[in-house]
């Protein structure tokens, strides 16, 4: 059966977002403690600005960015390379009927707001908007 609000686009659902982040938040305390095995995974300093479930639950896209903005392959690499660890690390801490894939991809988020902003300080933008 597929809800109505998932199939015309709606958005995510509010039990995808609770568990989005759930996830999110073991996550960050996961590689803020440095948990994992992996000197250099436990090097870097990683922010996970958001975890997007699956509408079934079962893989979480967690979007990730290190201090920074500098290493952002070698953080996916890592993450990747540690995806088991990471997945048995997060699910210890949650009580979910299956435990869900993890995935890793860099949170463009800050890079968009970096935009947003140029664009309004240009001046052609700013005097249409004073108009």
């Amino acid at each position: 059966m597929v809800r109505q609000s998932q199939s015309t686009g709606a958005g995510p659902s509010q039990r995808q977002l609770r568990v989005g982040e759930l996830i999110r938040r073991t996550l960050s305390d996961v590689l803020n403690r440095g948990d994992i095995h992996d000197p250099d995974l436990n090097r870097m300093s990683i922010t996970v600005g958001e975890v997007r479930m699956s509408t079934d639950l079962r893989v979480a896209t967690a979007f990730v960015l290190p201090l920074g903005g500098q290493g952002r392959e070698q953080a996916l690499t890592a993450l990747r390379t540690n995806r088991g660890e990471l997945r048995r690390a997060v699910n210890k801490g949650l009580t979910l009927k299956f435990s869900p894939e993890l995935r890793f991809a860099i949170d463009e988020t800050f890079d968009q707001m970096d935009e947003t902003r140029r664009l309004l300080a240009d001046e052609h933008v700013r005097r249409d908007l004073d108009d």
